[in-house]
């Protein structure tokens, strides 16, 4: 085998195809409503790490459980990258008519793309945070938020951070 590149081999790769069961697909007996996602800092070094936080109500007459994604896309990248990346995730409980506020860390590394190395790169992202991956088609909306956040810096070795 000479081609190891993942495009067309896997949903991530696919374009604008959208996958049929999509990661965190299913049913729930209850609504949530996402609000308040905060990126800190909006700006930060090619080396550093980046916190989020978001905001998860259960707005629904049941008690349930969510499974709370978060994705990253690449605005541009020096090398073809996935259409977006799971980059958290985290079930959580949450009784009726409550709210809770996450907190997730999104690494440095997960920023990484491969060049002939693994190599972080200066630009601008986008994160998104939900019940679901971004665009997805489903019955019972769950809305996905989305913040942008820019990395400053040269383009650098993982290993060199």
């Amino acid at each position: 085998m000479e081609n190891y590149t993942m495009e067309g081999r896997t949903y991530r790769y696919y374009g604008q195809e959208a996958p049929l069961y999509p990661f965190g697909y299913g049913l729930s007996y209850t609504t949530f409503h996402y609000r308040d996602l905060v990126l800190s800092p909006p700006v930060l070094p090619v080396c550093a790490n980046l916190t989020v936080s978001v905001v998860l109500e259960n707005t629904g007459p049941r008690d349930g459980e969510e499974v709370v994604q978060l994705y990253l896309r690449w605005e541009q990248s020096s090398v073809p990258v996935p259409r977006w990346q799971l980059v958290a995730f985290r079930r959580v409980a949450v009784l009726a008519g409550r709210e809770t506020k996450l907190s997730f860390q999104v690494l440095a590394e997960q920023r990484a793309v491969w060049a002939q190395d693994w190599r972080l790169e200066p630009g601008t992202f986008t994160l998104f945070a939900g019940g679901q991956q971004p665009g997805q088609r489903v019955r019972v909306s769950s809305e996905v938020l989305s913040a942008r956040f820019s990395v400053t810096g040269a383009a650098r070795p993982l290993r060199g951070c």
